[in-house]
């Protein structure tokens, strides 16, 4: 199948392109820009003019619900969810369904991936055996399976020497390891940010030392070990001057932030609305605007949708009792490009973070539109004025606090290996 795509306005941060281009596709590689390779002739022409064309998005951290859910929610699903989102690639966490922490459970996800048709999918592999931070997992077997880095998910490891072996078996198997950083003691007796908000409304606060105190050790090992780290879904302004810091005498991390802490802030849970409770919590304005300023200035490496799809009853009831998590995955292009749009950093930053720069993290070769490229890319109409509607989510989990917000930009066409996945047909 070749394909030319005309008068699309590209943006490619890898290659620095963001203009209006033709591109060639050929039998699902990226074969030509303006130019067509001798002999080729297209079988299809797409116009889209008024349109931007960019790589398929590249999210790092994918959940499939929470464990006690039960709900609809599967592989098959939330991929769906993810090429309507343009998301060509996710990556699991290791506490997934099932466990990954077997070459077992690779090869039985990867067989779900490939039957649901829909959205890539990579994993991490266990850093411990069954998480529970004690026995350091086969992680030598799940890098041969598949996995592109470890974690122990949300699991904290208490044990400080146990995180170092698991670090230095990590590092001499190049695997990155994938942070979440909370110290499970002060996050377990709250549910918002410890501030002015959880004091007006009477809720468990959890300080923003919570994650600094973990930080500071992580930083400190991985930079004793050697090993190459990533943190997830950092949350505080303290946290990303710490991870600057250590960037700059040249320690190997990187980091993420989901979209939902570029946006949202304490007060946006107003009057206890459990849409707005996330783990990490919704910290200060303040916190929100250091953590753009982190994209702007490249700190925070990637912008990931940190998607947790929940049942409608998850998040009824009192406030501590709910269930924390966002739907996120058919928000996450167009909440990105708002930000952009509004100045927070450029559209090129923006789409550099949800492409390239993940895909780098995870160390795969996606999230750009070179010739020779597998063809992962997805087509946005950046005028379509259209209004969020999470119970229209082809996702299993409708749990949005970005109900009735207005989007400019829209997904319309995703490809992948060459091939339209989204729209059917």
């Amino acid at each position: 199948m070749k394909l030319h795509i005309t008068h699309g306005h590209i943006i490619d941060p890898a290659n620095q392109i963001d203009a209006v281009h033709d591109l060639y596709i050929a039998e699902g590689i990226v074969v030509g820009l303006d130019d067509a390779p001798a002999d080729f002739t297209a079988d299809q022409t797409i116009d889209a003019s008024g349109l931007l064309i960019t790589p398929g998005l590249v999210d790092l951290s994918t959940r499939l619900g929470a464990s006690n859910q039960n709900q609809t929610v599967s592989i098959a699903s939330e991929t769906q969810a993810a090429i309507h989102g343009g998301i060509t690639t996710v990556c699991l966490p290791p506490d997934a369904s099932p466990l990954i922490d077997s070459p077992a459970a690779v090869d039985l996800i990867e067989g779900q991936a490939h039957r649901a048709h829909a959205a890539k999918v990579h994993t991490i592999g266990a850093l411990t055996q069954g998480l529970n931070g004690e026995l350091l997992s086969e992680m030598l077997a799940l890098k041969q399976a598949g996995c592109l880095g470890v974690s122990n998910g949300l699991n904290p490891i208490q044990n400080t020497l146990v995180l170092r072996r698991a670090m230095e078996y990590a590092a001499t198997l190049d695997l990155t390891l994938f942070i979440h950083a909370a110290d499970p003691w002060l996050q377990s007796q709250g549910c918002v940010h410890e501030g002015i908000v959880s004091s007006r409304l009477g809720l468990g606060g959890i300080p923003e030392a919570t994650e600094t105190i973990a930080i500071a050790r992580d930083i400190s090992l991985i930079e004793q070990t050697g090993v190459s780290a990533h943190f997830h879904n950092i949350s505080s302004g303290k946290t990303l001057a710490m991870i600057t810091e250590a960037q700059q005498r040249g320690v190997n991390i990187t980091a993420d932030v989901s979209i939902n802490h570029l946006h949202l802030t304490e007060h946006d849970i107003g009057n206890y609305d459990s849409l707005c409770h996330v783990m990490p919590p919704l910290r200060t304005t303040r916190d929100r605007d250091q953590l753009q300023q982190g994209i702007a200035d490249g700190s925070i490496t990637a912008i990931s949708a940190h998607h947790q799809p929940l049942d409608n009853d998850a998040k009824l009831g009192p406030f501590a009792d709910t269930l924390p998590g966002i739907s996120g995955l058919e928000t996450l292009l167009p909440l990105s490009l708002k930000l952009a749009d509004d100045g927070a950093f450029s559209r090129l930053q923006a789409i550099a973070s949800l492409t390239y720069n993940p895909a780098q993290i995870l160390g795969i070769d996606a999230g750009h539109l070179s010739t020779g490229s597998i063809a992962d890319l997805c087509l946005i109409n950046p005028k379509a004025m259209v209004s969020c509607d999470p119970k229209q989510f082809v996702s299993a989990g409708k749990n949005s606090p970005f109900g009735g917000w207005h989007f400019d930009h829209q997904v319309i066409a995703t490809m992948i290996n060459g091939r339209i996945v989204y729209p059917e047909g």
